[in-house]
């Protein structure tokens, strides 16, 4: 992958900041690989904000007047930096929407990081504060709980994001800019692409759609056209920043995983393996690096290994075993099948927890 200031290609979280005591600009999310990450998503050309193909009943207005109520303008308040006039604060704004009627809302971590408060203002106006419930950096999702009325608290329902296919209709409804209540319709322009969390890990089978997203659409749904929850808005791939180039969602079905855990336990642990891949040229993984002190070196893995198979599933790529591995647990025992200097090894690897960063 070419570095991107060189490519002159920025990936951006669609998130929009407004500081307060004098200073502060659009924030942005540098997102940069990780071991165990694949290649963020590829720059893809497509028409912009196309409008939705017609497979449902619905029309974009009926879909936003059901749905709307549910999305959810979200405003953090951060410590500022210093200056030499004292500290000052900043405040920044995304989207989200209801998850369930206990008020518990949806939106991106990189929304909600760093957050010391947390305001949720409804489609009527109303603004209610809350409290973070747990996030995670490795999917990009957070839930936050606001303490409102059970009155508008309107649950958006999820669908299968394995159902979805390339031409869909979709609606996206937002902040962006701080324009709250925003809707722009267009399709699925790809599925299964890659993108970067802000730990620099890999999200596996986002969403790609034109339908315009920007600064503040962050943590918003991407709807299908029953109005359902099919993924959450999280980035931009663009030259310029803006919606000229494509939009990116976490899949509903990693968001309805990650959210069920994090309400249950508060946050969430992803098995770690601790290496660099790559594909083979034969096929398979190739260990291009394995770090110090992870499982992998634990286990006398090696720069250079092939990894053709975990518990005797066969491993066609580097993507592959990550998806594989990702689908462990820690503490999980797996057996690896690795080529190396033309022998055939069995490594029995115990996976550890993914680190936050």
């Amino acid at each position: 992958m070419k570095h991107l200031r060189n490519s002159r290609t920025t990936l951006v979280a669609a998130i929009a900041s407004a500081a307060l005591a004098g200073a502060g600009a659009a924030a942005t999310v540098a997102l940069a690989l990780d071991d165990d990450a694949a290649a963020p998503a590829r720059q893809v050309t497509v028409a912009n904000a196309t409008a939705a193909a017609s497979s449902s009943s619905s029309s974009v207005a009926e879909i936003y007047k059901r749905s709307a109520a549910a999305v959810v303008e979200i405003t953090v308040g951060s410590a500022g930096q210093s200056s030499p006039f004292g500290g000052g604060s900043q405040q920044s704004q995304g989207s989200g929407f209801v998850y369930d009627t206990e008020g518990r809302v949806i939106t991106n971590q990189h929304v909600v990081d760093g957050a010391e408060s947390i305001s949720v203002t409804f489609a009527n106006g109303t603004s209610y504060p809350a409290k973070l419930v747990g996030s995670d950096a490795s999917t990009d999702l957070a839930v936050i709980d606001v303490d409102a009325p059970a009155s508008v608290l309107k649950p958006l329902d999820l669908a299968d994001s394995s159902a979805v296919e390339v031409g869909d209709g979709v609606v996206a409804i937002g902040s962006p800019f701080g324009l709250e209540q925003t809707v722009t319709t267009g399709i699925v322009s790809a599925l299964r692409r890659q993108i970067t969390a802000p730990n620099g890990f890999a999200i596996d089978d986002a969403i790609q759609t034109d339908a315009a997203i920007n600064h503040g659409n962050s943590g918003g749904p991407l709807l299908d056209l029953d109005g359902k929850v099919i993924g959450v808005n999280s980035q931009i791939e663009s030259q310029s920043g803006g919606n000229d180039g494509v939009g990116f969602a976490v899949p509903s079905n990693t968001v309805g995983k990650i959210a069920d855990a994090l309400i249950a336990d508060g946050s969430v642990e992803h098995a770690y393996l601790g290496v660099a891949t790559e594909d083979a040229a034969g096929g398979g993984a190739n260990l291009s690096e394995v770090r110090s002190g992870t499982p992998a070196a634990r286990a006398g893995l090696e720069s250079g290994d092939v990894v053709t198979k975990l518990d005797g599933q066969s491993v066609e790529s580097a993507d592959e075993l990550r998806r594989l591995v990702d689908a462990r647990s820690p503490g999980d025992e797996v057996e690896l099948t690795v080529e190396r200097g033309g022998e055939t090894l069995n490594v029995k690897v115990t996976l550890g927890t993914r680190p936050s960063a």
